[in-house]
């Protein structure tokens, strides 16, 4: 194993020097610098974590916190942990979880102290009761997910509003006039989650912007709530044709249902989804769908967030994922009446 004594005795420098060089506690000219970095990659030396920690007085530990909530659908949110800390790993950084509903006193938990360097923050609410403590803290932060007020925090998300409009339109395409949403968990709207307030404005927009007789319904996150849901719109809206559903766990219950309801997906009823590529491609009937892109989403929030902890001063407060939809099977246009 290379030794800091063996980079130094290449480099012609002293051991302290390459530590010098690591840690930037101290100013090295230009020329040294460039003679370890040299001596480094040619050796293959590795600075070990907790040795590079002490020295930047850093713990190389990132904070995730993820509040595993109720109507959190927990696969999804997995694949946005997974991607961070396969990021974070690139920067010689591990990550610890937060998924209890702390709240602020969480955060406290892990900023009071040197545990972690930095915070990710998901489940971001329009007002969150987080965002006062987020602001002050002296350590940088990046939420995945957009408050109804984001001035001065780093923010990274799916233009979720974009996303519904999105769905919308390729219904209206194809000639829908009467659509449902099917959403997320009411729980997920009576704690104003962003990202699903801002699908229904999406939906809203372009359903009224097109001319569209439409409805919102939240769908608890089970089979039998999937069944419910399907019967009472057809209940309420005989001739819908169109459905956008943003609620993973209830997708394919949901084809299921109008299914055996007697609609024929996409001879009857148009279906569309915002929700991961590989779910949507992955049903009896592949849906239409404007992708989710987690592991996008993770890697751009840890990158962010690595921006800020090495003082970059040009990092964008606002991060914005244009949404993309593929089409799939299971739209068409309306058959004539």
């Amino acid at each position: 194993m290379v030794k800091i004594t063996d980079v130094a005795r290449h480099a012609g420098v002293s051991p302290s020097t390459v530590s010098y060089a690591l840690s930037g506690k101290r100013p090295i000219s230009d020329e040294t610098r460039r003679r370890i970095e040299a001596s480094i990659r040619e050796l293959g030396y590795r600075p070990h974590a907790g040795a590079r920690a002490l020295a930047s007085s850093r713990s190389n530990v990132l904070a995730l916190v993820i509040p595993l909530r109720t109507g959190i659908h927990v696969p999804v949110v997995m694949q946005f942990a997974v991607s961070v800390v396969t990021t974070a790993r690139r920067y010689d950084h591990d990550v610890l979880l937060l998924t209890q509903e702390e709240g602020e006193e969480g955060l406290h938990r892990v900023a009071d102290t040197a545990l972690v360097d930095a915070l990710i923050v998901m489940d971001v609410q329009l007002h969150d009761p987080r965002l006062p403590l987020l602001r002050t803290l002296e350590r940088p932060s990046v939420l995945i997910g957009f408050p109804a007020a984001a001035q001065g925090l780093t923010c990274v998300d799916l233009d979720f509003r974009a996303a519904g409009e999105l769905c919308v339109e390729r219904l209206a395409g194809l000639g829908h006039r009467v659509v449902a949403l099917v959403g997320s968990p009411p729980e997920v709207y009576v704690r104003e989650t962003a990202f699903a307030q801002r699908v229904v404005q999406g939906f809203t927009t372009a359903a009224d912007r097109n001319g569209m007789a439409s409805s919102v319904r939240p769908c608890p996150a089970t089979p039998a709530a999937a069944r419910r849901t399907a019967e009472q719109l057809l209940r309420e809206q005989p001739a819908l044709t169109g459905v956008v559903v943003h609620n993973e766990a209830v997708l394919e219950p949901l084809v299921d249902a109008f299914e055996q309801l007697g609609l024929r997906v996409p001879t009857d009823l148009s279906i569309t989804a915002i929700c991961p590529d590989e779910l949507a491609a992955s049903l009896r009937v592949p849906v239409t769908s404007v992708a989710l892109p987690a592991a996008e989403l993770g890697e751009r929030a840890a990158e962010l967030l690595m921006r800020r902890l090495d003082g970059d001063p040009d990092v964008p407060e606002a991060t914005l994922l244009t949404p993309r939809l593929t089409e799939r099977a299971s739209t068409a246009p309306r058959e004539a009446p």
